[in-house]
């Protein structure tokens, strides 16, 4: 039944091109080969009576993106949504383009410079777009976000995990363990970064690495 509706529909296009596009004389001949070899290759690689299977979509687990995003957030209210500009940022960065994850990071900070958040976005784009490498241009992006809110922690907590990535890991825990000693009894977000402070002290004796 499967070959059956095959050959039908051949013919009904062959019928539809000589009776409605009112193909030349001439062509008819030439269609009628380009059909036939169609349905030769299709009698060659098809399995019309194999049957149908729902298809699968395969959905990738969360990348450093979204993870990074997910912890940018955790640094602020729940209530309180980044600007429109931060969120398209975002969804950039989801998405891998890096680069224009930075524009509209910086379309933020040019509508709030003291957007701490924004400042922050900025830098993590720009260390993804440079593949885990500090630059300087992320460097100044996280000591701005500082600089404009300097009760916020998410800049310095970046500064520190994007020193981590660059292979500075006393460093990073010299940032984390500031942030501890100035957090605020209270915080949220508290008890992660006692948790990210002793795991990387204990990663770096375990390295061998003095404490600095």
């Amino acid at each position: 039944m499967s070959w059956l509706a095959v050959l039908l529909l051949a013919g009904a296009a062959l019928a539809a091109a000589v009776l409605l596009l009112r193909i030349p004389r001439g062509a008819i001949t030439l269609l009628a080969a380009t059909l036939l070899f169609g349905l030769a290759g299709y009698a060659w690689q098809g399995s019309p009576g194999m049957p149908s299977a729902p298809g699968t979509v395969a959905i990738p687990p969360p990348g450093l993106d979204e993870l990074s995003i997910k912890s940018r957030r955790a640094f602020y209210d729940e209530t309180s949504l980044p600007s429109r500009f931060l969120i398209t940022s975002d969804a950039f960065a989801r998405r891998g383009d890096q680069i224009r994850a930075a524009a509209f990071a910086n379309s933020a900070i040019r509508e709030n410079p003291r957007d701490s958040e924004a400042w922050t976005a900025l830098g993590n784009a720009l260390v993804e777009h440079a593949e885990g490498r500090l630059t300087p241009a992320a460097l100044d992006a996280f000591r701005e976000g500082a600089l404009a809110a300097p009760r916020d922690p998410a800049p310095m907590f970046f500064l520190g995990f994007a020193f981590l990535r660059d292979g500075s890991p006393e460093r990073a825990l010299l940032i984390w363990e500031q942030i501890l000693k100035a957090a605020p009894e209270n915080a949220r977000w508290r008890p992660a970064m006692a948790q990210r402070v002793a795991r990387l002290r204990a990663l770096m004796g375990s390295r061998g690495q003095p404490a600095p």
